[in-house]
């Protein structure tokens, strides 16, 4: 009998609304008490005017009996038992601690079931009251015409029924507010700016409802040697001139300490050396990164009158000749200004 299906058909509009009409009477304890008590005229007369129909589509009608009968309706117990609100908070770690990992108690302010009531919000020995207002079903319907809207009921605030006797401990509410310390287990290779999720960590659900999660986001200090590069790390390593020209053996730190680096003769600044498997885990399994060593070579200052004489011998057996990176630079600043 939809319209859409039967277009200009006055017969199929008004089975149609007849349908409409008895679900939003049977769905409504309201409007049923009073249909069985006064009958069609009693609902026309009671200000729930059911009467026009503008065309909604099917999908609009009927979602209403699927969520009765499929519990997502109000009449449902999901109403009642409402889950726990999610909480965040953050933990500052240093960067070691996020390359190893690291356990890190949390303090958290939180809503908890009342042990008094088991979170029923009732007295010790006493029940609880059904709504009036909503009949037990959590929510109200409010009609303007063909439509029907739903609505959470204002006085049960949802739950369907209240405390005859409010609990003391909670006035009421089935949770109280406390303060409780929280292990976070930090992983091994977690980032500065890392949102970590703990399940079931949040505030305590309402009648029986799931916990909410906890959130923590994860601030790492900034280290005095080492840099982050997604898994790989750096560092850099300052050596004197003649070390880099004649060569060496130079102690370098890494994350598991120090280990011996060879560095040969004629090595130029900002060489890198890279030390495969001595960065960081990855925290999908991907195996862990390297660590590169950025050579930082040392011009010397503050030169003794024989430093400087030593020097300028240098220069003269050398003949003043420039290195081939200096001539392969010049020749191409000359092709540039040329």
């Amino acid at each position: 009998h939809h319209p859409d299906r039967n277009s200009g058909d006055k017969k199929a509009e008004d089975k149609f609304r007849e349908a409409t009409e008895a679900y939003g009477v049977l769905s409504d304890p309201q409007k049923k008490q009073i249909y069985d008590q006064y009958g069609h005229e009693g609902l026309n007369t009671g200000g729930f005017n059911t009467a026009g129909f503008s065309g909604a589509g099917f999908t609009d009608i009927f979602e209403g009996i699927f969520e009765d009968f499929f519990g997502q309706g109000g009449g449902s117990g999901r109403q009642r038992a409402a889950r726990g609100s999610d909480l965040r908070t953050e933990v500052e770690i240093t960067f070691s601690e996020a390359v190893f990992g690291v356990e890190r108690a949390l303090s958290v302010e939180r809503e908890e079931t009342c042990v008094t009531c088991k979170g029923d919000g009732s007295k010790p020995g006493t029940a609880r009251t059904t709504c009036g207002t909503c009949g037990g079903r959590g929510q109200v319907l409010a009609s303007s015409g063909f439509f029907s809207i739903q609505r959470t009921c204002g006085r049960c605030h949802g739950q369907g029924s209240f405390p005859s006797h409010p609990c003391v401990s909670c006035k009421g509410d089935g949770r109280v507010f406390a303060s409780k310390t929280i292990v976070a287990k930090i992983p091994a290779g977690v980032d500065n700016g890392l949102r970590l999720r703990m399940t079931g960590e949040g505030e305590a659900g309402t009648r029986g409802g799931p916990r909410g999660d906890l959130y923590v986001d994860i601030h790492v200090k900034p280290h005095e040697i080492f840099k982050r590069e997604g898994e790989d790390i750096w560092c850099e390593v300052p050596v004197s001139f003649t070390q880099a020209a004649l060569g060496c053996e130079i102690e370098v730190p890494t994350l598991a300490g120090k280990t011996t680096l060879k560095i040969p003769a004629s090595t130029q600044n900002g060489k890198i050396f890279r030390l495969k498997g001595k960065g960081i885990a990855s925290l999908r399994g991907g195996g862990i990164g390297d660590q590169e060593i950025r050579i930082l070579v040392e011009t010397p200052t503050h030169l003794s009158e024989k430093q400087k004489e030593l020097l300028k011998q240098f220069a003269e057996i050398s003949g003043e000749k420039v290195n081939p990176q200096t001539h392969s630079f010049m020749e191409k600043a000359k092709k540039l200004f040329s």
